[in-house]
Parts: C-alpha cells; structure tokens; sequence
C-alpha cells in the first residue's frame, strides 16, 4: 500500500510546473500595488485602510467564540503535524515534502514579520472596540499571518500530493480545498491576532512555500530516510515529544482540537511502534 501511494503521489508531483507561481506572484504584486494606489505601503496606513473590514469580520465571526478558537489553532504547526503523523507510515512522501515547504513558509514568516513589523490590533486600536479570544498578542509581527502560511502550505502539499485525473475532480477539490483554507484562516481576523490582509498575504506564501517545497524535495532529496523503517524510532520520539507539548497546551488553553491531536499522535505512535517491532 506505502509503495502503491508512493509511486501515486511522485506521479502527481511531475505534474507541478513553474507556472503554478503565476497566480500567487500576481496575487502579490496586484496587493503591492492596491496598497501603493491607496498611499498604504506604510504600516500606520496598511492597518488604517483595513480598519473597518477588520472590525465589521471580527464583530460577524467572533459570535462563534469556541469554533473559532479551536479553527485558530489549526494553523499551529503542532497541529497540523499532529493530524498527519500517520502519513509517516502511509505515504512517507508527504512527509518529506511537508518538512521542506514547512521549513520555507517557517523562513518566510520569520523574515516578512522582521521586515514589515506591521503592529498587530492590539498593538493599535483599543481592544474594547473589537473582539479578542485567547491571548492577546501586541507584537509588531502582524504581516504576514503566520497560522494562515501553516494552513496553506499543508492544504497545498496535500492538495498537490493527491490531485485526481479528472477535471472535474480537479475543480472540486481546488475549490473545496481554498474555501477549507479561508475558513480555518479568517478565524484569525475572528480572534482579533490579524487584520484581512495579513491573512491573505499568509496564505498565498504558504501556497508558495508548498510549491517551493516539493520543487526542493524532487530536486535534493533531502529526507529520503523518512521511508527507511530503522529511523521510525526518530518519529516514535518526536511524536512523544508533540504530545507532551500538546498536553501542555491541553491544560491551558483547553480546546478540543488538542484532543483531537493527542488521539491522532497517539494512534500513530502505536501503529509506527507496532510496524518497527515486526521488521
């Protein structure tokens, strides 16, 4: 079965062009210059000129306050690792080109917040006048949102890994899975942690970091070993270690979406153990 989705999945990934960068980059430069037209490539003017749609999406959205809390943390790496670890035995390819796009989103988001230290709402309006769930973050790191990279740059690698044939099929998926991306990432605006364009700005650098990850992956090969069943052990102790940390998080924040991927870690970590006992 690991071979048959293997062989599957590199199938697909032959098919991923360099003209899948046309639409994110164009995506990019058309925001670059409707914020240039409206005099906003500054950051006081960037959150000026998304006050109200801010306001107006977290006034709509925040009505949902544990729907939202829990659509949040989907974009925390913890998480989405979590409810794919059981790819590691399944379809080790996504594995390998998962690390590599997650390593370049992680990448982008470091350097893009560094440079645009755009202040997050907290940071600039008063927090009477929006809502907040969770924790209230302050920084100067709005843009981009790092939880929508996350988001965008797993749906895209998986996405990408299981693309059908048919068009049709092709169309429904993109569509199913774009419209799951934006529901998972304007939880964001819904917590009061981004304001609208950040959380585009995120996604469409995650879907290129997906991209960048799988063209890095076909080309160097770096994680080959994932395959190799003597470095389970490797994942068995990663996953160990995700649990404790989930479970820490578990006892404060108190959300389902932890339990839910303590439940996926721990089924994963018997089934990785149980095949690494039979080799």
């Amino acid at each position: 079965m690991q071979k048959m989705m293997n062989s599957s999945i590199i199938y697909n990934y032959t098919k991923v062009k360099g003209t899948f960068f046309y639409l994110p980059l164009f995506l990019l430069i058309s925001i670059v210059l409707y914020l240039y037209t409206q005099d906003s490539l500054d950051a006081y003017s960037y959150v000026q000129i998304q006050k109200n749609v801010f306001f107006y999406l977290n006034s709509k959205l925040s009505q949902y306050p544990d729907l939202q809390s829990n659509l949040s943390e989907t974009g925390d790496t913890l998480v989405a690792f979590s409810f794919l670890s059981f790819f590691v035995l399944y379809a080790p390819k996504v594995w390998e080109d998962l690390l590599s796009a997650s390593l370049v989103g992680l990448l982008f988001s470091i350097v893009l917040k560094k440079i645009f230290a755009v202040p997050r709402p907290a940071a600039v309006f008063n927090t009477d006048n929006f809502v907040i769930i969770g924790k209230t973050l302050c920084g100067c790191n709005s843009l981009p949102s790092g939880h929508s990279i996350t988001v965008f740059t797993t749906l895209t690698v998986l996405l990408l890994t299981f693309m059908p044939k048919k068009i049709i099929h092709k169309i429904v998926l993109c569509s199913f899975v774009l419209v799951l991306g934006l529901i998972l990432v304007l939880a964001r605006v819904a917590v009061g942690a981004h304001y609208p364009f950040d959380i585009i700005v995120g996604s469409i650098i995650g879907y290129i970091s997906g991209l960048l990850g799988i063209f890095i992956n076909q080309k160097y090969n770096i994680w080959t070993w994932i395959n190799n069943k003597k470095y389970y052990p490797v994942f068995i102790l990663m996953f160990i270690t995700m649990c404790f940390l989930i479970i820490y998080k578990e006892m404060h924040e108190n959300l389902m979406i932890f339990s839910l991927s303590l439940v996926c870690l721990i089924i994963s970590i018997c089934k990785i153990t149980i095949v690494y006992a039979k080799k």
